[in-house]
């Protein structure tokens, strides 16, 4: 199949929250203002209206699920966000990092503990700690290697990370603890 060439550079999908947005503002923003020819896009509603959005920066208020994955594919790259509790406790992935790579977008995400036993780092997913790693990886990488960077994150999901296995692992942490009852 002919593949379509994406339509954002980066893009994000995510409901406003305070302790996400200085996330958002150094991975994203801050590149956007960087780099002025490249095209990104915010899904997400609750923004306020105080945000100065670069202009290259378009904003989506609101996408249902149904449109998620067509979302996914019009970018080269998406990111992922982790809200602060979750990188606190480590290990609390979010349903978008694995929605991302079930559509087989290269997922650029903030760093916390226990990702990288999710995604291989540098061939499944890339992990971003400013603002110039995505910068730089937006300027560098060629689409060709953002497509296979997606792919194998795609790969790894339907091998490892489905609904269906997340429900077998609870199911043998239920057998586990159960048994230690008796």
């Amino acid at each position: 199949p002919e593949s379509v060439p994406p339509v954002y550079d980066l893009g994000y999908m995510g409901t406003y929250s305070d302790d996400r947005q200085p996330v958002l503002e150094r991975l994203l923003l801050e590149p956007a203002r960087e780099c002025p020819q490249r095209r990104f896009v915010v899904a997400g509603p609750q923004y306020p209206d105080t945000i100065a959005w670069p202009g290259n920066v378009e904003r989506i208020e609101h996408l249902p699920p149904s449109a998620h994955c067509a979302f996914y594919n019009r970018q080269r790259f998406t990111l992922n966000v982790t809200r602060a509790d979750m990188v606190a406790m480590g290990h609390s992935p979010s349903v978008r990092l694995f929605e991302a790579a079930a559509c087989g977008t290269a997922i650029v995400s903030d760093a916390w503990a226990g990702l990288d036993t999710l995604f291989t780092p540098d061939e499944e997913i890339l992990i971003a700690r400013s603002g110039e790693d995505v910068s730089r990886w937006l300027r560098e990488i060629p689409e060709e290697r953002s497509r296979r960077i997606g792919e194998a994150a795609r790969q790894r999901f339907l091998a490892e990370h489905t609904p269906a296995h997340r429900a077998q692992a609870l199911h043998e942490y239920f057998e586990h603890v159960a048994a230690q009852d008796m």
